[in-house]
């Protein structure tokens, strides 16, 4: 095995050997953490030694033989080679030694000094005289190097007989090189105290490898493939142990090949678990009771506490530390996550059980923060200290004030499990259903009933009543919202103005997203706008007020100012994210749909930081609504599907119309109809349909019956859609355009005063304020009136339709007006506005509308004086036609152009048919020469 980064080391040694002489030996101490390669380097140095005629003698410690008196001496003499093997005297001097102490213990304890105390026997005493003589008469023909490993750990008996040896020969050619563990001070102090006195004396220390080490012993180990290891994030997890890299090469080599294009990651699994057990395993005991208690803690704990947790003297613990971190199993004092579940899962279940209820105890007794007790508390199955309840109430407390959603509801289920008095207990479980309902509504709803039963006789405090009606609409339970909600009252006489804040914006909120159940509050005294800036405006109430204010009367630029002040006022919590939602509703139906996708996308990003799967999915079905609106459906199909991945449908309640109907809308714009089918036979609740989610649900039903040559369905739903939102006076298109959607299947049906009719409404409502609304109404308008004034209506809706983003709406619009420039014979202009209509459609994956406009822009012929077709006209062509043009426009004849494509000439005349009419083209020189793509023609 080569070394890395031992270089200097290794000549070291070299250099010592070859300073042996006759009358000089010499003597080394290579010290290290457990792993950094103190054994590869001592079997370097044999080697050498090995070739350059030395005699070599080598034995290893072993905490399981440091009770076996002579063990270490036994390795070294019993396999001994050249004249020290051909003693014939030295076997039985090993034996008569031996027997005379192999009771475990018989000598231990006393150190090497112990030895020269006690009253040994003549023949012990003869005996490991004459082992010395052995030695040194081997050492007087041929220079012997005599290597123990994990010195540590020699048996004192062997310790004694070793001090003996080289005080008998100070300079006899015998080189002594020991390896020993990285300790705060030596395990045998006369042990080093003998060999500093011996000539060339060397302390050879080695350190962990550096980044360039790693990088180096992966290149080793992976060849070609050393790539897959990022070097620093391995350097990071081993510390630099050489052990520990190898282990993590081997999970490399398990986890196979990367996805092609993948990042490279570091994996850490099994075989670097698995090492992990085994270096702290190598190390005494007492080393894995303290790894065991730094992976209960997770903390960087002082000696003092580890050594109370463990009943072991300070000084223990302190060497124990710094054996683990020598050896870069720790990480400022703690372990690496997978080192840590290997070490906890070392423990029996009672043990570890033990340990945390011990550590829980301790850590509360020293006044450490309740989060940290909690963890422990929550570990162990032992809860019943008198204080437990109120720390996991706390830790649940300052988890959610950091965001910590799973960590605060597991504290608040432990709690419960210990609380004992009935009325604390109703006020933890509302605490307990709020955090269920983060992760997933549906583990909420079960104990929904004993919170509404528990509000109705007035065991639940009034401060609960807000969250719990939001809970019961979500899961469509009316009647019992209705009674939580007529409990939130305002402006009573002493309420605290924090209070009254919180509670109309929390009515504002239910009154905006279920309209069909809860009435909006009035407004400030005096029909005052809440507007942003004053003091006592709690960014809640500003948002929620925006969202209601548009919905009932349609944006404006205040609105918007309110929406976007109060989201710069609100972070990301679990008081604030439905009414960041609200905002980020208001830039959505104020046509600021670059704004808002922005806005969606840093809040998106900070609920996957926050890890709360419900806040994930409702920000990616709002950012699904938003490309829906850009013309996007691609995109609005994979961030709703994303939506529930996160949270099932079962889970969403009412609420599931939202992401349900994105999923709808996208699949219908595609053309993939047999999907929005299946999403539309997803079961919905009946409350449905009193909330805002129910509109968007039966705008998107209507648009996949209407594509799908059902208009009297379509008619049905946006005329359902139509009166809801006339009822909760949320009549605006920028909600639902109803009107336009219900007057274009009046137009499937033959209906066309009424589609007129209901056009002309929906472009008063949009009013003259430049919106989407307005574009799509005006597009309607055009569609329902008469021909001959089809242009300036047209002209205007793709002018607003390109300012306000919606490249799908702009597509259909561009159709529409190339079609009316062609009746009108401007057929030029017509192309142009189809070639860009086709452009957009087929970037939005919008295949109906693309084979719409594809077919539209056959029938356009091209007029004009018969010059060259634009390039971007190729894009009117299928594959086939394509690349026939691409032939023919570079010379080539038919027959020819048969030839390289493998197919007849008259299949080549078919489609040079279609594409001089497609191109409006007469001759091949009119065929576009720049601007082909060549590899059409391959």
């Amino acid at each position: 095995m080569r070394l890395v980064e031992r270089a200097t080391e290794l000549a070291q040694m070299l250099e010592l050997l070859g300073e042996c002489a006759p009358d000089r030996g010499g003597a080394a101490v290579i010290s290290g953490g457990i792993g950094c390669g103190k054994t590869e380097l001592l079997s370097a140095v044999r080697d050498v030694a090995a070739r350059e005629g030395f005699l070599v003698l080598s034995a290893i410690g072993s905490w399981a033989e440091r009770e076996s008196p002579g063990s270490v001496m036994f390795q070294l003499l019993r396999g001994a080679e050249g004249p020290l093997g051909a003693c014939a005297e030295l076997a039985v001097l090993l034996d008569r030694v031996t027997r005379r102490h192999e009771r475990p213990g018989a000598v231990d304890g006393h150190g090497a000094s112990g030895f020269a105390q006690q009253t040994l026997d003549a023949d012990t005493t003869g005996a490991l005289h004459r082992l010395c003589l052995a030695v040194i008469g081997a050492a007087a023909r041929t220079p012997v190097l005599l290597c123990i490993d994990d010195v540590q750990f020699t048996d004192s008996l062997s310790l004694y007989w070793l001090l003996r040896l080289l005080r008998r020969a100070p300079s006899a050619p015998i080189v002594v090189v020991v390896a020993e563990c990285t300790l705060s001070k030596p395990a045998h102090p006369q042990l080093h105290a003998a060999l500093l006195a011996r000539p060339g004396y060397r302390r050879v220390p080695l350190a962990r490898l550096t980044v360039a080490g790693v990088a180096e012993l992966i290149s080793d180990h992976l060849g070609a493939h050393a790539e897959r290891m990022p070097a620093a994030a391995c350097h990071a997890v081993s510390g630099g142990n050489p052990l520990l890299v190898r282990a993590l090469v081997e999970d490399c080599r398990q986890a196979g090949e990367p996805t092609a294009g993948a990042v490279p990651q570091l994996v850490v699994g099994d075989a670097y678990a698995e090492t992990v057990l085994s270096c702290i395993h190598r190390g005494r005991p007492v080393l894995m009771r303290l790894a065991q208690a730094l992976a209960v803690l997770d903390t960087d704990s002082e000696s003092s506490r580890l050594a109370r947790l463990l009943e072991e003297d300070e000084a223990t613990m302190s060497r124990g530390a710094c054996a683990l971190e020598a050896a870069g199993l720790l990480d400022c004092g703690r372990l690496h996550p997978v080192a840590r579940t290997a070490v906890l899962e070392s423990l029996a279940p009672q043990q570890r059980s033990a340990l945390h209820a011990r550590a829980a105890v301790l850590l509360y007794q020293d006044g450490a923060p309740a989060t940290t007790v909690a963890r422990l508390l929550i570990a162990s199955e032992d809860r019943g200290q008198p204080w437990a309840m109120d720390v996991l109430c706390e830790a649940a407390e300052r988890h959610l004030a950091g965001n910590r959603v799973s960590d605060a509801h597991a504290c608040l289920e432990a709690a419960l499990r210990v609380c004992q008095d009935d009325e604390a207990r109703v006020g933890i479980k509302a605490l307990y259903a709020g955090t269920a309902w983060m992760l997933n509504p549906s583990i909420s709803a079960r104990h929904l009933g004993e919170l509404a039963t528990a509000l109705h006789d007035g065991r639940l405090p009034d401060r609960h009543a807000l969250t719990l009606a939001k809970f019961l609409l979500w899961h469509g339970r009316f009647d019992e919202a209705l009674e939580a909600v007529d409990r939130i009252g305002e402006g009573q006489p002493g309420c605290d103005p924090a209070a009254a804040a919180e509670i109309r914006a929390t009515r504002e909120l239910l009154a905006t997203t279920y309209p069909g159940s809860v009435r909006r509050p009035p407004g400030p005294p005096g029909g005052r706008r809440w507007a942003a800036g004053r003091a006592q405006d709690d960014p809640r109430v500003l948002g929620a007020a925006a969202l209601a204010q548009v919905l009932a009367h349609g944006p404006d630029d205040e609105a918007v100012a309110d929406a976007e002040a109060a989201m710069r006022a609100m972070r990301l919590s679990k008081s604030t994210q439905e009414w960041i939602v609200c905002a980020t509703s208001v830039l959505e139906f104020a046509d600021r749909l670059e704004a808002v996708a922005n806005w969606c996308d840093h809040w998106l990003e900070q609920a996957r930081t926050r890890r709360v799967p419900l806040w994930e999915a409702e920000f990616a079905s709002l950012r699904a609504r938003v490309a829906l609106r850009q013309g996007d459906p691609l995109q609005a199909r994979r961030l709703a599907q994303a939506a529930l991945a996160q949270v099932p449908a079962e889970s969403w309640g009412v609420c599931i119309g939202g992401p349900l109907s994105n999923l709808v809308q996208a699949a219908t714009r595609t053309g993939d109809y047999d999907a929005a089918s299946e999403y539309l036979e997803v079961p919905v609740p009946a409350g449905l349909f009193r909330s805002r989610f129910g509109l968007y649900f039966l705008h998107a039903r209507g648009r996949y019956h209407l594509e799908t040559g059902r208009p009297y369905a379509a008619l049905d739903d946006f005329a359902t859609c139509g009166a809801l939102m006339q009822a909760w006076r949320f009549d605006q298109p920028t909600l639902v355009p109803w009107r336009s959607e219900a007057a274009r299947a009046h137009l499937a049906v033959g209906d066309r005063e009424r589609a007129y009719e209901l056009a002309r409404q929906e472009l008063a409502l949009a009013g003259e304020r430049p919106s989407r609304a307005r574009g799509i109404a005006l597009r309607t308008v055009a569609a329902c009136g008469p021909d001959d004034g089809r242009l300036e209506p047209l002209t205007e809706a793709v002018a607003l339709l390109r300012g306000c983003g919606d490249r799908l709406e702009l597509a259909g619009a561009l159709g529409e007006l190339a079609h009316a420039r062609t009746a009108a014979g401007n057929t030029g202009q017509a192309r142009q506005e189809l070639r860009s209509a086709l452009r957009l459609a087929e970037a939005a994956g919008a295949v109906p509308l693309a084979r719409a406009l594809a077919a539209q822009a056959e029938g356009v012929p091209r007029g004009g004086s018969g010059g060259r077709a634009h390039p971007a006209d190729l894009y009117l062509l299928s594959g086939a036609e394509r690349r026939v043009a691409v032939l023919a426009a570079l010379g080539q004849t038919n027959r020819e152009i048969a030839r390289r494509l493998a197919v007849t000439p008259s299949t080549v005349e078919q489609h040079l048919t279609r594409v001089f009419r497609k191109l409006g083209v007469r001759t091949r020189q009119e065929l576009p020469t720049h601007g082909i793509p060549l590899d059409g023609a391959d």
